[in-house]
C-alpha cells in the first residue's frame, strides 16, 4: 500500500446526500480504485460473490479480487451507475464481472443471484457478505418498526440468507466473508438498530465458522473502524459527516481500498488457519475488550 498521507478528519465537509447515495455524487470520492495496491495472484480461478458491491467497500473488495485473478459477481439493490462503473473497474482487470440487480432481503432473490453466479461464472468459492443499510435517529424513541425492520432483513436476514444460497456450492478451502463494524462492539448512540446487527453479525460468524469447520468452509468477519463510503453523507447527519473518522487513532477515516487487502487475506490460502476470527481494520478505534 502507498505510504502517502490520507486526508485527516479535518478535511472533510458537510455534505448530505439522499439515500441510498452514490459514490458519483459525492464531493470527496472514495480512495476505491485500488491504485496503490500490489497484486500476487491468490485468487487465480477463483470465483467471488460480493453483496453491496456497486461502491465503497464492496467495490474496492471487488477490484482487489479481480487484480488477485478472480472473477467477481457483484449484488446490489438500486444504484445502477455505480454497479456500471465497478463492473468497468472488474473487467479493466482483465477478468469477467457479472453485475446482478437484488434484494438480500428476499431469500429468493438470493437464491436467483447465487444460482446465476454458478450459470455465468462456473462456480462459486467465495462469499462476501457486504450490502448494509442504516438511518440514524437521535431519539431511540423514533425508530420505527418499519426501519428496524429493514435494517434487520438487509443487515442480517440477508446474511444468512446469502449463506444458506451459497453453501450448495461452497466446497472444502472456499470462503465466506462478512462485513461487521466496531460499533458492533463499541455501540453507537444514534444507530441502536444498526449495531445491534452488527453484533449479531459477529456472533452468526463464529457460529457458522464453527458449523462449517469440519468442512473446511472458513468464515471469518472484517469489523472496519469509519471508513468513508457513500453510506456516511447519505444517512448520517451533517455533524458526523463534518471532521468524520476524528475519533480514531490515526485521526482519519480509513479509504475502502484500505479495507480490501483484509478480504483477500481470508478468502485466499493465506488466511488458511483462520475462521471464527473478527478482523479489526479500524485505524485504532477499540472496543472495551481491547
Amino acid at each position: 500500500m502507498s505510504e502517502e498521507p490520507r486526508p485527516p478528519a479535518s478535511d472533510f465537509r458537510g455534505q448530505t446526500l439522499p439515500y441510498p447515495a452514490r459514490q458519483s455524487d459525492m464531493l470527496q470520492s472514495p480512495d476505491s480504485d485500488l491504485s496503490n495496491y500490489h497484486a500476487a495472484g491468490k485468487l487465480g480461478g477463483k470465483v467471488a460473490l460480493v453483496t453491496g458491491g456497486d461502491s465503497g467497500i464492496g467495490r474496492a473488495v471487488a477490484i482487489a479480487f479481480a487484480m488477485e485473478g478472480a472473477d467477481v459477481a457483484i449484488m446490489y439493490n438500486v444504484n445502477d451507475g455505480d454497479a456500471n462503473t465497478t463492473r468497468e473497474m472488474v473487467e479493466a482487470q482483465g477478468r469477467k464481472c457479472l453485475v446482478l440487480k437484488a434484494d438480500v432481503r428476499e431469500a429468493a432473490q438470493c437464491r436467483d443471484a447465487v444460482e446465476r453466479t454458478v450459470a455465468s461464472l462456473g462456480r462459486l468459492n467465495i462469499l462476501v457478505n457486504n450490502a448494509a443499510y442504516q438511518v440514524a435517529q437521535a431519539r431511540f424513541e423514533d425508530i420505527t418498526e418499519a426501519q428496524l425492520d429493514r435494517t434487520f432483513r438487509t443487515n442480517i436476514y440477508g446474511y444468512f440468507f446469502m449463506a444458506q444460497a451459497a453453501l450448495p456450492h461452497l466446497t472444502s478451502g472456499d470462503a465466506i466473508i462478512n462485513t461487521g463494524s466496531i460499533v458492533g462492539l463499541t455501540g453507537l448512540a444514534i444507530l441502536v438498530d444498526y449495531t445491534a446487527t452488527k453484533g449479531a453479525i459477529h456472533a452468526f460468524t463464529k457460529s457458522l465458522a464453527l458449523y462449517l469447520g469440519p468442512r473446511n468452509i472458513r468464515v471469518n468477519c472484517v469489523v472496519p473502524g469509519p471508513v468513508w463510503t457513500p453510506n456516511i453523507p447519505g444517512t448520517m447527519p451533517i455533524e458526523e459527516v463534518r471532521n468524520f473518522g476524528h475519533e480514531v487513532a490515526l485521526g482519519r477515516p480509513g479509504q475502502p481500498e484500505e479495507l480490501a487487502p483484509a478480504y483477500v487475506l481470508l478468502a485466499s490460502s493465506d488466511g488458511s488457519f483462520m475462521t471464527g476470527s473478527l478482523v479489526h481494520v479500524t485505524g485504532g478505534r477499540l472496543s472495551a475488550s481491547d
